[in-house]
């Protein structure tokens, strides 16, 4: 499967971005996707993740509330929806692909099997 990352851009702190992952392959829906982001000299970290039929969600806990997930497998995409933005979310954000998790979707990368190209979100003071 391949994901392309979109909706990246600068914004202002307190404002929304909504970032889309788009899929290519029919087996979209059967694929756990996760969002993970890495800052400047700071290693990946998960940001969210939803199951293949978005019956689980799973948030990091600096995002809770600010942040949703959410997916639409008939037009194989994933969206997560950020809100009031704070300068520490600046980093490059990318979409993961799992084909191998049950009813939780994984917030470790190594059980991502496929990663997008990410797309920058920039947000200032």
């Amino acid at each position: 499967v391949q994901l392309v990352e979109s909706g990246g851009g600068l914004v202002q702190a307190g404002g929304s971005l909504r970032l889309s992952c788009a899929a290519s392959g029919r087996t979209f829906s059967s694929y756990a996707i996760g969002w993970f982001r890495q800052a400047p000299g700071k290693e990946r970290e998960f940001v969210a993740g939803i199951s293949w039929g978005a019956h689980s969600l799973s948030y990091a806990d600096f995002v809770k509330g600010r942040f949703e997930i959410s997916r639409d497998n008939a037009k194989n995409t994933v969206s997560l929806q950020m809100n009031f933005l704070e300068p520490e979310d600046t980093a490059v954000y990318y979409c993961a692909a799992d084909p191998l998790s049950d009813y939780y979707p994984p917030t470790n990368q190594n059980e991502y099997d496929f990663w997008g190209q990410g797309t920058q979100v920039t947000v200032s003071s």
